[in-house]
C-alpha cells in the first residue's frame, strides 16, 4: 500500500490551479512553455526548449542513485479549449463537485494538465526518491502533434518513458492508434446576396454530447457535421434557398457538437419553413441519436448578410460529405470491442474565398490509415477541393511482456490491491513519434479518470488523481532501485 511518507496531491492541484490561468489552446502554448521555463530557473535545473515550444527540464538523480538510466515523463501542453468565448485569455474556472472536478461552461484541462502537474510536482520535491528525470512537454499535441514530430534526436536521451496522459485510470495503455489530419478546401468566390424579398434564417444545433474522435467515436453520439449535412441536403432539395455560412465543430481532435447556419430564402412560406424543417430535424435527432438526447435544432430569424457562398461549392461541400466515411469503419479482430479504424470530420467554416473542411482519420493498422486518407483526399478533389496533410502519425504498439510494463503492472497491484488492463486505445499518442525518433525506448501511457475530454462536460475524479500519483511515486523509487 502507499506509504505515509509520500508527499500529498496539495501540491499537485495548486499547480494545475496555476496552469489553468495560462491560456493554452493548440498553436498558441507560448505563456505555457514560459511557465515550464521559470519553473526550471526556479529550482535551478537545467532546461531546453526548442523551436516548437518544447520544453524537457532535466533534475538528476537522487543523491547515490546517479548510474541509473534517466526516466523521462511525458507530456503536453496544450487542450482543447470547448466554450471558451476568448480561449487566448479566459482562464479556467474549475471546481469539485462529489469526488469530481469540473469546469465552469467550458472544458476542463485536466488532458493533460494533471499529467504536467504530477510531473512538475515531481520535480519540485527533492524527497522522492528517482532516477535522473527528463521531464519533456510538447506542443501541439490535441491539433497535429507538430511538437513531437519536430523533436531533435538528441531532446532526451532516457529510454524509458512514463506518459501521463492516459483518461483510463484502470488500464495502462501500450498502444495507440496512428492518425492523419486533413485540411480540406473547396474554392468559392463569394456571391452578393440576392434582392428581393428574402428572409433570413439562423440554423443552430447546440447540446451534443461531443467528445473525443478517438475514445468517443464508437459511442452513437451525433456529430453537428451529420446534422448539418441532413438539413441542408433537406433543404437543398426544397427550396429555393441560399447558404451565407457554415461553422460546425470546436476542434479537429473533437466530435462536433454545435453548429451554425445562416441562409436566406424567398419570403413566401417562411413560417412554412421554420416550422417543417425544425420539426423534421429534431424529429430525426430524436429517433437516429437517442445516447445523444441534449442535441437539438433551432431555427431563428437573424439579420440580412451582405453576401453569399455559390450553389457549386454548397453542392461541392454536400457531395464530399456524403462521400466521406464518418465514425467507426471497422471494428478490430484481434482486439474484440476495439476499433480499428475510423474517420471524423472536426470543423467546417466558410472563409472568404473557401470553404474548410478538418478530417481526423486513425488506425491501429498504418497501411489502411494511409488507404483511408488518400481515399478521403480523393473525394474531395473529385468535387474541386484541395487536400493538405498536416499531420501523420504512426501507430504504436508495446511488448506487454517486457520487464518494463510487469514493473509498471506490478506497481499498481502493490499500491492499490489490483492489476491494471494492458490495453491498445483507439486515440493517437506522442509515443509513435517517440518510438521513430528515439530506437529502443519503452513507454507506458498511466493517468487518472478522465470523462468526457475534449468538451464541456469533461472531468476528472479526484480519488484517481491520487491512486496514481502513489503508483508514480512508488514506480520512480523501484526504477531508482533497479540499477
Amino acid at each position: 500500500m502507499k506509504s505515509d511518507k509520500n508527499p500529498s496531491t496539495e501540491r499537485v492541484f495548486s499547480i494545475f490551479r496555476e496552469l489553468n490561468q495560462i491560456p493554452r489552446p493548440s498553436h498558441h502554448e507560448e505563456r505555457v512553455a514560459d511557465y515550464l521555463c521559470r519553473f526550471a530557473e526556479r529550482l535551478n535545473l537545467e532546461y531546453e526548449r526548442d523551436k516548437e515550444n518544447c520544453v524537457v527540464i532535466r533534475k538528476a538523480a537522487s543523491p547515490g542513485y546517479e548510474g541509473v538510466e534517466p526516466v523521462v515523463l511525458l507530456n503536453h501542453m496544450d487542450m482543447v479549449c470547448v466554450g471558451m468565448d476568448n480561449p487566448l485569455n479566459d482562464p479556467i474556472e474549475a471546481y469539485e463537485d462529489n469526488g469530481w472536478m469540473k469546469a465552469r461552461g467550458t472544458s476542463l484541462g485536466a488532458d493533460n494538465g494533471i499529467g504536467l502537474s504530477m510531473a512538475l510536482a515531481v520535480l519540485e520535491d527533492d524527497g522522492i526518491l528517482h532516477p535522473a528525470l527528463e521531464v519533456i512537454t510538447t506542443t501541439n499535441e490535441e491539433d497535429g502533434m507538430s511538437g513531437a514530430a519536430a523533436l531533435s534526436k538528441d531532446f532526451i536521451r532516457g529510454r524509458k518513458v512514463i506518459n501521463l496522459d492516459s483518461e483510463d485510470y484502470d488500464t495502462i495503455t501500450t498502444g495507440a492508434a496512428g492518425a492523419c489530419l486533413q485540411f480540406h478546401r473547396i474554392p468559392m468566390k463569394r456571391l452578393p446576396a440576392p434582392g428581393g424579398k428574402r428572409r433570413w434564417y439562423r440554423i443552430r444545433f447546440d447540446g451534443g454530447l461531443g467528445g473525443h474522435s478517438g475514445v468517443d467515436i464508437n459511442k452513437g453520439r451525433c456529430s453537428a457535421v451529420i446534422a448539418t449535412w441532413a438539413i441542408l441536403s433537406a433543404i437543398y432539395n426544397s427550396y429555393d434557398f441560399d447558404v451565407a455560412s457554415i461553422k460546425v465543430g470546436e476542434a479537429n481532435a473533437s466530435i462536433a457538437s454545435s453548429a451554425e447556419i445562416i441562409v436566406c430564402v424567398p419570403s413566401g412560406e417562411p413560417c412554412e419553413f421554420v416550422k417543417a424543417q425544425q420539426e423534421m430535424i429534431n424529429e430525426w435527432l430524436h429517433e437516429e441519436y437517442p445516447q445523444d438526447p441534449g442535441m437539438t435544432c433551432v431555427i431563428e430569424k437573424c439579420e440580412g448578410q451582405d453576401s453569399v457562398i455559390p450553389k457549386d461549392a454548397l453542392e461541392a461541400l454536400l457531395a464530399s460529405l456524403e462521400e466521406v466515411p464518418q465514425g467507426v469503419v471497422k471494428m478490430s479482430e484481434s482486439m474484440p470491442g476495439t476499433v480499428e479504424t475510423s474517420n471524423n470530420v472536426g470543423r467546417i467554416s466558410t472563409e472568404a474565398d473557401h470553404i474548410f473542411i478538418s478530417t481526423h482519420t486513425r488506425s491501429f493498422v498504418d497501411r489502411d490509415m494511409e488507404m483511408l486518407s488518400k481515399d478521403i483526399a480523393q473525394s474531395f478533389k473529385a468535387v474541386g477541393a484541395d487536400s493538405e496533410v498536416v499531420m501523420s502519425a504512426p501507430a504504436w504498439q508495446e511488448d506487454q511482456q517486457s520487464p518494463f510494463l510487469q514493473m509498471v503492472s506490478n506497481t499498481f497491484q502493490d499500491i492499490l490491491g489490483w492489476r491494471p488492463r494492458m490495453v491498445a486505445m483507439h486515440f493517437v499518442l506522442e509515443a509513435g513519434f517517440f518510438v521513430q525518433h528515439y530506437p529502443g525506448i519503452q513507454i507506458a501511457s498511466i493517468g487518472p479518470r478522465i470523462v468526457e475530454p475534449h468538451s464541456t462536460s469533461e472531468r476528472v475524479e479526484l480519488k484517481t488523481i491520487d491512486d496514481i500519483w502513489q503508483v508514480l511515486l512508488e514506480l520512480l523509487r523501484r526504477l531508482a532501485l533497479s540499477k
